[in-house]
């Protein structure tokens, strides 16, 4: 840890001018377990940061955690540090659930961590809920989704369980010991999860994210928006802009490169053409949609014009909204965003 830690701080300094002076909003530990890192190293990247990087007053500064870390003392050490959000990662407060998913920590425990964490001040807490699990009946699944909000956080994210390839549920779905849950019922958890949230005054800012008034993920929300934003770590990425920017995904040879000055990653180029369909692909999946003006006066393409048959199916299908220049799917379109996103792309420079 201490050698990957100070890696981290060696690549903090290198890479001080990535985001030429932009000011740093917000500051996410994630991409593996930062919650075993003792506070007093958090500090120490966070002096970095303001080392380097000009800051804005009171930034989102967010923590991802499993509830199993969120011991009394540890919650403890997090409210006396600059932390003021924490994402935690309970997917089901269900035991048979988590025991399934493999997951080291329990329902009890689950309730705890958020408890605890609100007792101790924090204000803006978010967890993450996970559905189209085998074995999940639709009454499960509104339980769960009731026990979040009962809980009073800010913010709920919840996905589809997605079953990759050489994994343990990958393996086990190879010899068909696993049968996956249909696409019917995976959309009828959806469409509940959506219901109920917006019933609880949860506003669906994203297709995966839910959040009470004024409290959207500013982090998330920044990739979304196409912000330049600098990872640090191991397979962390980087955007400014014009090209994308990936360390190694290995922690031994991240940290012996960036000790050692010889630091591995990749860089790709975007041109135009990637730029906006990801911008489709990305900007179709949140409550903003796409903005037909910018595309054309960024671009230079005109999408309305070059798919009006295809978009207004998708209006009279009620699967999309157009409202002057603004393009956003509906609840119903948003279960087939990467379809609808795929269609739009534009695939030759």
């Amino acid at each position: 840890m201490a050698d990957l830690l100070q890696a981290m701080r060696n690549e903090l300094q290198a890479r001080r001018a990535y985001l030429e002076d932009e000011t740093i909003e917000t500051i996410y530990f994630g991409g593996g377990t930062p919650s075993l890192l003792p506070t007093d190293d958090i500090q120490r990247v966070l002096d970095d940061i303001y080392k380097y990087f000009p800051v804005i007053d009171k930034p989102e500064i967010t923590l991802e955690a499993n509830p199993d870390d969120l011991t009394y003392h540890k919650i403890l050490e997090l409210a006396r540090s600059p932390v003021n959000r924490l994402s935690i990662g309970i997917q089901s407060f269900r035991n048979q659930d988590l025991q399934w998913m493999n997951r080291a920590h329990t329902a009890a425990q689950a309730d705890f961590s958020v408890k605890c964490a609100q007792d101790r001040g924090f204000e803006n807490i978010t967890i993450d809920l996970i559905y189209s699990i085998p074995g999940l009946s639709e009454r499960d699944w509104l339980d769960n989704i009731r026990k979040a909000v009962d809980l009073q956080v800010q913010h709920i994210s919840a996905y589809s369980l997605t079953i990759e390839p050489k994994t343990a549920f990958g393996h086990q779905l190879e010899k068909q010991e696993l049968k996956p849950v249909d696409d019917q019922t995976s959309g009828n958890n959806f469409m509940t999860l959506v219901s109920e949230l917006n019933r609880s005054g949860f506003e669906q800012y994203e297709v995966s994210n839910f959040c009470l008034p004024g409290m959207q993920s500013k982090h998330n929300s920044a990739y979304w928006l196409g912000k330049k934003y600098l990872g640090i770590g191991p397979s962390a990425h980087s955007f400014n802009g014009t090209t994308r920017q990936w360390n190694v995904a290995n922690n031994p040879r991240y940290a012996k490169g960036w000790m050692t000055g010889n630091p591995e990653f990749e860089i790709e180029t975007l041109d135009d053409r990637t730029r906006l369909n990801e911008y489709l692909m990305t900007r179709l999946r949140t409550a903003w949609g796409i903005d037909l003006n910018y595309i054309q006066t960024s671009f230079g393409v005109d999408v309305w014009k070059m798919e009006i048959d295809f978009l207004q199916q998708q209006i009279q299908d009620g699967l999309m909204t157009k409202e002057n220049t603004t393009l956003k799917l509906t609840t119903t379109g948003l279960l087939q965003a990467d379809r609808i996103a795929s269609e739009l792309f534009i695939l030759e420079s």
